[in-house]
């Protein structure tokens, strides 16, 4: 991967080709992003798909490690979907902070770093190595809600 001015972002997410699905509304009482000062949190997001369902599954028993990683990639385009549908341009993004990444597995699964990878790969290339790879946790939960495989919780640093 190349190091990138995190400026470019918007061209860089075009030229991946890759689709952004239907930014996601609350299901309960709480926002789903908040700007403080100069970082923009956001509360954690499922994998929307294009159609606005949820990828399910637990992994480990109704989805495998890679299908975990596909969901991982697909919350990150859905967390691009409230940053485009909130902030605007990706461009207005400095760098990613954190990621908190949650994996709904059976006790045996101790691959979380790999699934959460779906989601840091997906920022390494829109913000470049620099700006897109920010520190980050991956761990197992017993459940998640709506039984979705993998929610994600973000902290950026805006331009």
């Amino acid at each position: 991967m190349k190091i990138m001015n995190s400026k470019n972002a918007d061209e860089q997410f075009a030229r991946l080709g890759l689709n952004l699905p239907p930014a996601p509304r609350p299901l309960g009482v709480y926002k789903p992003c908040l700007v403080d000062g100069r970082f923009l949190y956001l509360s954690g997001h499922g994998p929307v798909q294009d159609d606005k369902t949820l990828i399910i599954g637990r992994i480990g028993k109704e989805l495998d490690a890679e299908q975990g990683k596909r969901a991982a990639l697909q919350v990150g385009l859905t967390i691009l979907s409230t940053i485009r549908t909130h902030i605007g341009k990706l461009d207005t993004i400095k760098r990613v902070i954190k990621l908190f990444g949650m994996v709904n597995c059976v006790p045996e699964f101790e691959r979380h770093t790999y699934v959460i990878n779906g989601c840091s790969e997906l920022f390494a290339e829109v913000w470049g190595e620099e700006n897109g790879i920010g520190v980050r946790s991956a761990v197992g939960f017993g459940s998640l809600p709506d039984n979705i495989p993998v929610e994600i919780e973000a902290i950026f640093e805006l331009q």
